[in-house]
């Protein structure tokens, strides 16, 4: 088997369902295996015939014929989406969705009360938001390291007694966590329909039946199947969630997300389901800086925004997408923090022919040592270094806005050739322009 594994090497959103879609395209790949993050991924891919989809937990290679989707044991699904995503992809053309995808009995699922608590945590903190999607996926992956015996799983949904058991547990746990964390100001902080959530009788057995279709197409499969599937794929995209930057252990706290977002469990699949493949690591990122939400983004600035064209737009949970000059201390730290990539793929690269000039951040004012991995520190010190993004003076250089120049540049800053460009949304705008592993 040969695998591509696609790491974000940003806060997300820098083009990895188009990338996925390129390499299952180029390299003929039978099969697409989500390995982290959950139902908040919005990866938006254009078919050459035009068609859009703004994939969440299918497989960015969907629309082409034949390729399946694996959802793996790392990845925290919300089932309700799920059906209402292949819904939406039946009548987008893809007939044969539902049957080309399947879901890991150890998946963890995403229930009502999750994702209600969810809402009225980020509600409570005001200002001080996280940044969440507002999909539940933190709040199930916290409850599910507190009370392992009491998550939801995949395989659980034909289980339909400990279901319910498990499904009352977190309802009563989740409420009384609320009533504690807000006290007498409860009502003040939580949306009168997503408390009701909890107070109604009926949400338990409404939400299972509303996931009877699951059972019906068969989508839950224990992890047996897929060493056959990746045998049978030949090449194998593993397609990454969120960015590296937003990494549970090595991101920015608070601004983080519940998921290991570098190539590890990718890696850990392969090593236990297909060891001794050829395996590829790919690094995503764009010509310059985005962050969808709040968080630390050093070289933002308003300058870009006219001249970038964005189908992620502004969300009541995430908040605005915010955009900034190239960060070189960035993305040598995200660098770090994936643990090196095979090629460099540079997306939006067609934004440097709208500018007159391409700025970047080469170094920090003051910051004279490398930025510290976050990695292993404490919860404290990580807040720390934090603050000291939030504060820190970033050094601008500029060169011509020419897009041999520019790539030259990332080079040099980031010490990785780039091998992948994109000029705009669809597979046939990316182009293959150093020597690519394949």
């Amino acid at each position: 088997m040969r695998a591509y594994i696609v790491v974000d090497l940003g806060f997300g959103d820098c083009g990895k369902g188009l990338l996925t879609d390129f390499l299952a395209r180029q390299c003929e790949a039978g099969l697409v295996v989500r390995y982290n993050g959950g139902a908040q991924a919005g990866h938006n891919v254009v078919t050459p015939d035009g068609r859009q989809h703004t994939f969440s937990q299918f497989g960015s290679g969907t629309f082409i014929p034949g390729v399946k989707t694996y959802l793996s044991k790392h990845v925290v699904v919300h089932p309700g989406a799920l059906l209402v995503e292949g819904d939406i992809l039946v009548k987008a053309g893809v007939g044969d969705a539902f049957a080309r995808i399947r879901v890991s009995d150890q998946a963890l699922m995403i229930t009502p009360f999750h994702q209600a608590a969810n809402h009225i945590r980020e509600i409570g903190r005001g200002e001080n938001r996280h940044g969440s999607c507002g999909v539940g996926v933190g709040e199930a992956v916290e409850d599910a390291l507190a009370h392992p015996d009491d998550c939801v799983r995949a395989g659980d949904l034909a289980d339909l007694a400990r279901l319910r058991r498990k499904l009352r547990a977190i309802r009563e746990r989740k409420r009384g966590q609320l009533v504690e964390l807000y006290g007498d100001q409860l009502a003040e902080v939580a949306l009168a329909r997503e408390w009701k959530i909890f107070e109604r009788e009926d949400v338990v057995e409404t939400w299972i039946a509303s996931l009877a279709r699951i059972g019906e197409l068969g989508l839950v499969a224990p992890d047996g199947v897929l060493p056959g599937w990746l045998r049978d794929a030949g090449t194998v995209i593993f397609e990454g969630a969120q960015g590296v930057l937003l990494d549970a252990e090595a991101g920015f706290h608070p601004y983080t997300t519940w998921s290991n977002c570098t190539g590890a469990n990718s890696q850990e699949l392969i090593r236990e389901l297909a060891p001794g493949s050829e395996v590829f690591q790919i690094g995503v990122m764009r010509s310059y800086a985005v962050r969808h939400g709040p968080g630390p983004l050093p070289t933002e600035t308003d300058l870009l925004t006219p001249v970038i064209s964005e189908h992620n737009t502004y969300n009541k949970w995430q908040g605005a997408v915010r955009y900034g000059w190239f960060d070189g201390v960035l993305a040598r730290y995200a660098m770090e923090v994936a643990g090196g990539v095979d090629a460099l793929a540079v997306t939006h690269i067609d934004v440097v022919g709208k500018m007159k000039r391409w700025r970047y951040c080469r170094e920090y004012r003051g910051m004279v040592e490398k930025l510290r991995m976050a990695r292993g520190l404490t919860m404290e010190e990580r807040a720390k270094v934090t603050q000291m993004l939030q504060e820190v003076a970033p050094v601008i250089e500029d060169c011509d806005a020419e897009e041999g120049e520019v790539a030259q540049k990332i080079e040099e800053l980031v010490g990785v050739k780039v091998g992948i460009v994109s000029r705009g949304p669809r597979a046939g705008d990316v182009k293959i322009v150093k020597a690519f592993p394949r």
